[in-house]
């Protein structure tokens, strides 16, 4: 209890599933937390759930696609406490398993606009807050799909390696500012992504034919415990990392 006392945190697509487990996980360690998504009566029933246990919590609805929603999300948060110590970028939307020469525009570009654009928004607009204050911890959340090429479609298999990418140069950029960037890249996780997807059947196919070797499912509680050593000082010396949390699926 407490590594995270002191700490301001803010956490995007906390409404449920990974960033709602981070959320409690980091409220119970100490930290003041804002948390964010879409889906504002959702999060709302997080915001009561945490007060009424006693948390410092604050909640704002936000579409991560949108820039200048992303940039009030983040001056919110600093008005609010004073601080942002830990940014964790969760919200993030699959793409119905989409092969190439069947993507829309649409659906590429609203697949790019919140697992991409939108974490390169919050760490652009908390970057100098981090730097005025010397310090900081980003957390984005990638998957084992942004490792390999067979995990989802084409879309969002390329955002999840660009968000690897903006992990390791942040990192490696920001280093000796005190801020360090690292990444989780969870395999299969018992959370609502999937809620309202059409997969396409040729796409989910070819993504599922290696799930024979998934040793389980894990919990949105497994992976928050991973973002809350990343957040934590214990892993200080961990930066432009990114951590599998898959229960050894890749591991095959």
């Amino acid at each position: 209890m407490g590594k995270l006392t002191g700490k301001t945190a803010l956490i995007t697509g906390a409404a449920s599933g990974m960033g709602k487990a981070m959320a409690i996980l980091f409220a119970g360690e100490g930290a003041a937390v804002m948390v964010s998504d879409v889906n504002e009566a959702d999060l709302q029933v997080l915001v009561l759930q945490l007060k009424t246990s006693g948390a410092q919590v604050t909640g704002k609805a936000c579409n991560m696609a949108h820039e200048n929603d992303v940039k009030q999300l983040i001056e919110s948060t600093v008005s609010h406490y004073g601080t942002l110590d830990i940014l964790v970028n969760n919200a993030g939307i699959m793409d119905d398993f989409m092969p190439t020469e069947e993507v829309s525009t649409e659906l590429w570009n609203k697949v790019m606009g919140i697992n991409i654009n939108g974490p390169f928004f919050a760490c652009r607009a908390a970057l100098p807050h981090m730097l005025k204050q010397q310090g900081g911890s980003i957390i984005n959340i990638a998957s084992v799909g942004g490792l390999f090429g067979s995990r989802a479609g084409v879309a969002y298999t390329a955002s999840k390696h660009a968000l690897i990418g903006l992990t390791k140069n942040i990192g490696f950029m920001y280093a000796q500012k005190g801020i360090r960037c690292n990444a989780i890249a969870p395999g299969a996780v018992n959370t609502n992504i999937g809620k309202n997807m059409q997969p396409n059947a040729f796409g989910y196919e070819k993504a599922v034919s290696g799930s024979s070797n998934l040793p389980r499912v894990g919990s949105p509680e497994e992976i928050a415990t991973v973002a809350l050593f990343l957040a934590s000082h214990e892993s200080s010396f961990v930066n432009g990392a990114v951590i599998t949390a898959d229960g050894g699926w890749t591991a095959y």
